[in-house]
């Protein structure tokens, strides 16, 4: 019997499932390029010589980027750290994978000397190809809106620091630096890259968090930049209106819990149901044997 066709069958959905898998793993932002999007333009260095993903994701994007099926995430990939050019490249290594893997199936078949039709395995790779070329954008929505769960507990921490700076007499700016200056994870690392960029361009920094909450879609930087920009005016009135912020997301962030938390113990009903049910019928078997037996 002939080895190959089998090896390669099973190696191409090795593959595959291999980089379904490591599409849906929940990776942590790529802070190097958020950092890098960060920095004044004029302090730039050159541009590092890219690698080959990426020039064929680029290529890919100036080919395929205009096309209405293609939708880039943009501000997702931009809050992970992931260029548009490997994301697409990444969908269409897939929908590549999912036209062929029905003609690898085949082939054990057709060596066997089972006949099919043609258009089963093209339908079939069609249909593959679909599914397979939504999952990185499944994978990214779903990454995303884990960092900003992420961000937004970490922001929680950060106005908290920022009103204690402000209750004690110190600038906007001041406060808003050295509140980052605390921590030590990348949503600080942002915080941090965006107030730098501010001082460095001459803006205000409230105005850089602005910035930031555009580009990444965090609307509840964006709040703490409202509030600051009143700061240097009132500063106790500012300072009420942080512990009352802070309050507030807390209170959004322990009620999205509470709903995750019920959403996944609804999930564990059916499982257990069944559970339930293939408990009573193994106990029942032997009892109904018996009686068909007689």
């Amino acid at each position: 019997m002939n080895l190959l066709p089998m090896v390669v069958t099973g190696g191409a959905i090795g593959g595959g499932v291999a980089l379904l898998v490591g599409e849906l793993l929940r990776p942590q932002p790529a802070l190097a390029a958020a950092l890098e999007r960060t920095a004044p333009h004029s302090l730039a260095l050159s541009e590092p010589e890219l690698d080959r993903s990426e020039a064929w994701g680029r290529w890919l994007l100036a080919r395929l980027g205009r096309l209405p099926a293609v939708r880039i995430p943009t501000k997702n990939l931009a809050l992970l750290g992931q260029s548009p050019g490997q994301f697409l490249l990444k969908k269409t290594a897939l929908a590549a994978l999912g036209l062929l893997c029905p003609v690898l199936v085949t082939i054990p078949w057709i060596a066997a000397g089972i006949s099919l039709p043609f258009y089963v395995p093209t339908i079939v790779g069609l249909a593959v190809a679909g599914l397979l070329f939504i999952v990185p954008d499944l994978a990214v929505r779903d990454q995303a809106t884990r960092a900003r769960e992420e961000f937004a507990h970490a922001l929680s921490a950060y106005l908290d620091l920022v009103a204690l700076k402000r209750a004690a007499d110190a600038g906007p700016a001041e406060a808003l630096e050295k509140a980052a200056q605390v921590g030590r994870g990348w949503p600080f690392l942002y915080l941090q890259g965006a107030l730098r960029r501010a001082r460095l361009e001459k803006i205000p920094p409230w105005q850089a968090l602005t910035d930031l909450a555009h580009s990444y879609d965090l609307p509840v930087l964006d709040d703490v930049a409202d509030i600051m920009r009143g700061s240097a005016t009132d500063g106790a009135a500012v300072y009420k209106a942080l512990r009352a912020r802070t309050s507030a997301l807390n209170t959004e962030l322990l009620a999205a819990q509470a709903a995750e938390a019920n959403a996944a113990s609804e999930k564990m009903t059916a499982p257990g149901a069944l559970l339930a049910v293939l408990v009573m019928l193994l106990m029942a078997f032997p009892a109904v044997i018996r009686m068909l037996t007689v």
